[in-house]
């Protein structure tokens, strides 16, 4: 059985400046959108006191969403809730795409690339504020001159390490499914090989158990790594921030 593994479809590039409209482009923003439109679903006609099931649920979110904020950077940082329940939501709700049929953003590394750049700029910033500038470039030259390309290319990697290991992680799923649906595919002709015409051609254990491992994967990366990513972007910041 032949199978093959692509990346986003160009469906319009803007003249002028060769730009192009991805099917990441557009899921994602398709994924935002229902996002923004569960929380104003959520955050309807709130009341002082909680009196509607969508309330309830809107306040255990946010709460949980300080309260990881909370133990992971400390206090002082509630600032952080919007961006990193946006990156978390963002990524379960790009992951669980897949199910749909549609292209998942979660597929295409820029996406993760866009968010580890900023992370990066968030890490650099608290970097120079704490310490500033001059002390952030001297940080670069130790404990050694020399260091300082070894120094450059571990600042850059620490970001570009966390987006790898997201999209390899969510990657690997869908590609695990698909290598066991091949797998089967064949296994189903060597069994049923003795019937006659196309009968011994039926991939009978094609259906089911690759949705089930589909649907596995997709849940299983698509709720963990969320959390891991920013697991990893709230110690980065905060160590930023209380650097000396």
């Amino acid at each position: 059985m032949d199978f093959s593994i692509t990346g986003a479809k160009i469906y319009y590039t803007i003249p002028g400046i060769n730009f192009p409209i991805t099917q990441t482009i557009v899921n994602a923003w398709i994924a935002m959108i229902v996002i923004v439109a569960v929380c104003i679903w959520l955050t309807r006609d709130l009341q002082v006191h909680a009196r509607t099931k969508r309330q309830i649920v809107a306040e255990m979110l946010v709460n949980a969403a300080n309260d990881l904020i909370k133990s992971n950077m400390g206090e002082g940082w509630s600032g952080y809730v919007p961006f990193i329940a946006a990156i978390l939501s963002m990524s379960v709700v790009s992951s669980f795409m897949g199910l749909t049929g549609a292209y998942s953003p979660t597929n295409d590394l820029n996406t993760f690339l866009a968010w580890a750049l900023i992370v990066f700029v968030l890490i650099t910033y608290y970097k120079i504020k704490t310490n500033g500038i001059g002390k952030y470039l001297k940080s670069y030259t130790e404990p050694i001159f020399v260091m300082a390309p070894m120094n450059v290319v571990s600042e850059i990697a620490t970001p570009v390490s966390m987006a790898l290991r997201h999209f390899a992680n969510i990657v690997s799923g869908y590609v695990i499914s698909l290598l066991l649906y091949a797998a089967l595919g064949a296994v189903s002709k060597l069994l049923l090989f003795w019937l006659p015409g196309a009968l011994s051609s039926i991939p009978v254990l094609q259906v089911g158990i690759p949705a089930v491992l589909n649907v596995y994967f997709t849940c299983f990366s698509g709720l963990v790594q969320p959390y891991i990513f920013c697991m990893l972007t709230m110690q980065f910041v905060a160590q930023a921030a209380e650097a000396d």
